[in-house]
């Protein structure tokens, strides 16, 4: 199968480049066909993934059934009797990159977590904070769910507040438990369930991140917002 664009044009920079808060349209939108009812978009950076993902949930095309989001990409799923990857490309170029928060609707995931991972105070080191001035920032930002891995309910999030770049550990735990708070790069994330894992561990939440039962089963999907609230116990 051919994956030649089916349509480039511009798409935004990061949303939090401008001087005006909204996207400028300054890069090329590379779309290309993904099996026979889906497009996949590349972009340069996760900042611009999140806001085309923000821009198409807002849009709502004719035809899209499903957005998938990943580091650098956007899987845009259609009803090919509805849309064609042609027409689909066209409409995409037309789509105004928003701010995640702009397009995000009801109020905000609350997480609440118990501050006291084996890395809490080894990540505040790093940072040059104190153990209280991790926790605040953790605290005190708006997270969003960038896109979801790892394993089912795995969720990577990115907070409002500026990134702390937490390195991995240099060594993965062979068992990490379930609702494990963590930090990694520019990302926040929580265990869904008992794994191996590299990421640094900040504190533990009882909130269950997969489960059938639930539609959908992931507690954050991409798109979601989120806030991690401090409690005593659980």
């Amino acid at each position: 199968m051919s994956t030649d664009p089916v349509s480039t044009g511009p798409v935004s920079s990061s949303p939090n480049g401008t001087d005006s808060g909204r996207p400028q349209h300054t890069r090329s939108l590379d779309v290309r066909p993904a099996g026979r009812s889906a497009v996949l978009v590349t972009l340069p950076t996760l900042d611009d993934v999140l806001a085309l993902r923000a821009g198409l949930a807002a849009a709502e095309l004719p035809g899209v059934t499903e957005l998938v989001t990943g580091a650098r990409t956007v899987l845009v799923r259609y009803d090919p009797d509805r849309t064609g990857p042609a027409e689909l490309g066209t409409r995409l170029q037309a789509v105004e990159p928003l701010p995640p928060t702009r397009a995000a609707a009801g109020e905000p995931v609350t997480i609440p977590v118990v501050y006291d991972g084996p890395d809490l105070d080894a990540v505040a080191a790093h940072a040059g904070l104190s153990r209280r001035g991790l926790v605040a920032w953790h605290t005190g930002q708006l997270w969003t769910s960038a896109f979801c891995g790892f394993a089912p309910g795995f969720s990577y999030c990115t907070g409002d507040a500026g990134a702390l770049d937490v390195p991995r550990r240099p060594t993965s735990r062979t068992t990490v438990p379930a609702g494990s708070v963590a930090l990694a790069d520019a990302f926040s994330a929580v265990y869904p369930r008992s794994s191996p894992g590299g990421w640094q561990l900040i504190g533990r939440t009882e909130a269950v991140l997969w489960s059938l039962d639930r539609d959908p089963p992931a507690l954050l999907p991409a798109g979601t917002r989120l806030r991690y609230v401090e409690v005593g116990a659980l």
